[in-house]
């Protein structure tokens, strides 16, 4: 059955179809949300190998000789320390320090920068950029010359070495390289939005059905799973990594969201960057903390949470945890009880269920 005519589809959208995956719309795009189930899917990355279709991010590159200049301008983090080959986390901001994404900047050369964003969020980030490019930088929306595929799981990095002459064991966490998979050109970094190791690799979308299935062989022995939507937030939401509409939007800044870390206040005029000064010397309100339950009960995204029996905050994402076996969530509180070992309650069926904030992230990976 092909996806609605509604929907945006990537270009694996028939390989999804093909292995039965449930489909939902995504943010407009028709994506699969597990195949096998997301439990089996969670445990295949945290204990081998997972396949994911990302081919809906956006891509966003920005070149020229004043690329630096504009992408350092538009993001929170240090472009200007990024070396040839190195990525990192960061934000794009609007001037009241709230967020227009999270995104991974990639420095591909002293002139060019590639951005990979939220699928939802490229074009409303493109216009962001551009309407900020004062420095004469070319900026070009980029997401349909790419599909991407992410590998993941501790049985990543063999799986992937038989399809590509280039040493992935050279390749250090958030960089990447130019080379090929598959006898296709690909950009190789070894980023991923699991917490285990892995790597994202971006290839021309006519290729993407034939290298998913090669990297499918590729994996085989070690019990390669595709998955989908649901694990892969079930795999983040235990790494505390951020979704955009859930632990950060415009309304919140990094740092009330606990990414105080990619911000560096001290490089030098940035959008949002005043704003920020004046949420630090005044000290912020709220901000995002992990918590468990200790009762029988899922929190679910925007439970209210209490504190003493009032209303003090939200729960921004929350589910079971595979790893674990535990009921987790994340949700923003008043700064002062914003630390571990606070008693909580969330509202969970009109009835409050107890439960304790605690050291996040939840699960980390065994180097």
């Amino acid at each position: 059955m092909p996806a609605p005519p509604a929907l945006r589809v990537t270009p694996l959208n028939s390989v999804h179809r093909a292995l039965g995956a449930r489909m939902v719309d995504f943010g407009g795009w028709d994506m699969p949300v597990q195949y096998s189930g997301i439990i089996d899917e969670h445990n295949a990355v945290r204990q081998a190998v997972g396949v994911f279709d990302v081919s809906h991010m956006g891509e966003i590159e920005i070149r020229g000789p004043q690329a630096a200049t504009l992408t350092d301008y538009v993001t929170t983090n240090a472009v200007h320390k990024l070396k040839l080959g190195q990525a990192h986390y960061s934000g794009l901001l609007y001037e009241h320090g709230g967020f227009v994404d999270d995104i991974l900047v990639h420095k591909v050369a002293d002139d060019h920068y590639f951005l990979c964003v939220n699928a939802s969020n490229q074009d409303k980030d493109f216009e962001h950029i551009v309407s900020q490019n004062k420095f004469g930088a070319v900026v070009e929306n980029n997401g349909a010359r790419y599909a991407q595929i992410a590998i993941q799981g501790p049985k990543a990095r063999p799986t992937l070495q038989k399809l590509t002459p280039v040493d992935l064991a050279a390749i250090k966490y958030y960089w990447f390289t130019d080379g090929e998979v598959c006898g296709t050109p690909a950009r190789i970094a070894h980023t991923g939005y699991t917490g285990e190791d892995g790597f994202e690799i971006y290839v021309p979308p006519a290729d993407a059905v034939r290298i998913w299935n090669l990297v499918m062989d590729a994996g085989a022995e070690f019990g390669i799973k595709p998955c989908g939507l649901g694990a892969r937030n079930t795999l983040r939401l235990e790494a505390k990594m951020a979704l955009y509409g859930h632990e950060i939007d415009a309304s919140i800044s990094p740092l009330e969201a606990d990414l105080g870390w990619i911000v560096k206040l001290d490089k030098g005029e940035f959008v949002g960057r005043d704003a920020l000064l004046k949420q630090k010397e005044s000290g912020i309100r709220r901000k995002l903390i992990g918590f468990e339950m200790c009762a029988r009960g899922i929190a679910r995204d925007g439970y209210e949470v209490f504190l003493n029996g009032a209303a003090a905050g939200w729960v921004t994402s929350g589910g079971p945890a595979p790893s674990l076996n535990k009921n987790i969530g994340l949700c923003y509180l008043p700064a002062e009880q914003s630390v571990p070992a606070t008693r909580i309650q969330v509202m969970i069926r009109n009835q409050p269920v107890d439960a304790v904030t605690v050291e996040t992230p939840f699960y980390k990976r065994a180097k």
